[in-house]
């Protein structure tokens, strides 16, 4: 009797830069829908995270240090104190729609920005008030007075599965 060695197939490797993924277009699509768009839309930030290799780990040249990204933190945290003092909102993930008015004031070329990205990714309200409350919340940590078209895009950036690829 011969015995018969399982074949060990990759998949689950889609967008790895170091594994190849065998699963069709059509397998990972209707993974990715697994996930509701509604459910989607109630997450401020879903990006990938890629494997980072040994060497990288090893080398120590991860950019900020723990107390430098601490320190941002802290800074960015105690704006948003003194911005919301008085209210119940101790946070820019609890603005309301007033609020979002008040504090996420766009210029022209930041509102251009994020109007393409709703259009050309179909992005929802829900999506739209959850990508201003992030750009806000960059531009605290860059301690910067109004939100810019680089915080625009650096939110937009974090949505990663309401992109178009994904639809």
């Amino acid at each position: 009797m011969s015995k018969v060695t399982p074949r060990i197939t990759e998949y689950g490797y889609f967008g790895d830069p170091r594994r190849q993924c065998h699963c069709s277009p059509i397998q990972v699509q209707r993974y990715i829908d697994r996930i509701s768009g509604p459910l989607l839309d109630r997450i401020d930030i879903h990006i990938e995270v890629p494997a980072v290799n040994y060497r990288d780990l090893k080398s120590g040249d991860g950019g900020l240090s723990s107390q430098e990204v601490r320190q941002m933190v802290t800074n960015a945290r105690n704006v948003q104190a003194s911005r919301f003092a008085g209210s119940r909102i101790s946070a820019n993930a609890m603005m309301t729609p007033k609020m979002i008015k008040q504090h996420c004031q766009l210029d022209s070329s930041s509102e251009n920005l994020l109007e393409q990205a709703m259009t050309a990714l179909g992005l929802s309200a829900r999506a739209y008030t959850r990508i201003l409350k992030v750009a806000r919340t960059i531009a605290d940590l860059e301690s910067a007075e109004t939100v810019a078209a680089h915080h625009i895009s650096e939110a937009i950036n974090y949505r990663n599965l309401d992109r178009a690829m994904w639809r």
